[in-house]
């Protein structure tokens, strides 16, 4: 039988997340020799790595941070359960990940799963990570803004999970207002959930579509023709309403929209980014 001691479990399953028979296994495998046996256990789940390929990992969290009241980065980092979505061994991989965007500046998804890690790249290591979760893990997401104030918002949807809605805005005032307001702003974002900054960042061909639609049922409604250019032009307000962030009525003064609250502490927004799980 294997040199080993219930302590030896005890941190081998810390250290790597797997079931109770999983490291007895390896240990016994590895005559208890500690390093072979997370080798072993890695490499098992590695192989399991390609089945898991084609799953759905729709779980997880969201992660902000902000650096130098200047700069804020998002990330998205997903798993197949809720149960993983909350251990502490996820949790963690999520700060490591959000930790690497920061260090290397990233901008895309692309940089950030190309940055190195330990020596390896960080999509690699967030696969062996996931062998010893035994689920598909990735990173989905990640966001970077820049302005003259950040703030960073998160939000659980549930108690017992870790954040699952994240929002960053960024203004173009250093001022005690102007924070507050960024603050506000992004609470009422993770809320309200705006697509868009400003108009402007709204495809044309969506607005485009938008018109058609609007047209067409202002037509199926028998509206008098002289009244439909003005109730096309009123349904398509209504859509900036809904998806544009600074047309939308702000959350806690519907009488104001965001734009007006940013005004009123002599800022306006420069970036969003905001993320919920899965969507």
């Amino acid at each position: 039988m294997a040199n080993y001691t219930a302590a030896d479990i005890k941190a081998l399953r810390e250290r790597t997340g797997a079931g109770m028979m999983d490291v007895k296994k390896a240990l016994d495998e590895a005559d208890g020799d500690f390093d072979k046996a997370i080798e072993a256990i890695r490499i098992k789940g590695l192989k399991g790595a390609a089945k898991r390929e084609s799953r759905s990992a729709a779980e997880g969290l969201v992660a902000a941070k902000v650096v130098d009241g200047t700069k804020g980065f998002l990330v998205e980092v997903n798993a197949e359960t809720d149960f993983v979505a909350k251990s502490d061994k996820f949790v963690g991989l999520a700060d490591q990940v959000l930790e690497t965007a920061v260090a290397h500046d990233v901008d895309t998804l692309e940089q950030l799963l190309e940055a190195d890690v330990d020596g390896k790249k960080l999509a690699d290591h967030v696969t062996e990570e996931g062998a010893t979760l035994g689920e598909k893990v990735l990173v989905s997401r990640v966001a970077k803004v820049e302005g003259a104030a950040v703030d960073a918002y998160l939000h659980k949807t549930a108690k017992d999970l870790p954040a699952q809605v994240g929002v960053l805005i960024a203004v173009d005032a250093d001022t005690e207002d102007a924070r507050t307001a960024a603050h506000d702003v992004a609470v009422h974002a993770a809320a309200m959930a705006p697509v868009h900054l400003t108009r402007d960042e709204v495809p044309e061909e969506t607005v485009a579509d938008e018109r058609r639609i609007a047209e067409e049922t202002a037509r199926a409604e028998e509206k008098p023709e002289q009244a439909i250019p003005k109730i096309i032009e009123g349904r398509v307000n209504a859509f900036f309403k809904d998806n544009v962030l600074l047309d939308q009525p702000f959350a806690k003064d519907p009488k104001q929209t965001v734009a007006q609250i940013l005004e009123a502490a002599g800022t306006s927004a420069k970036a969003m980014a905001r993320f919920r799980v899965g969507s």
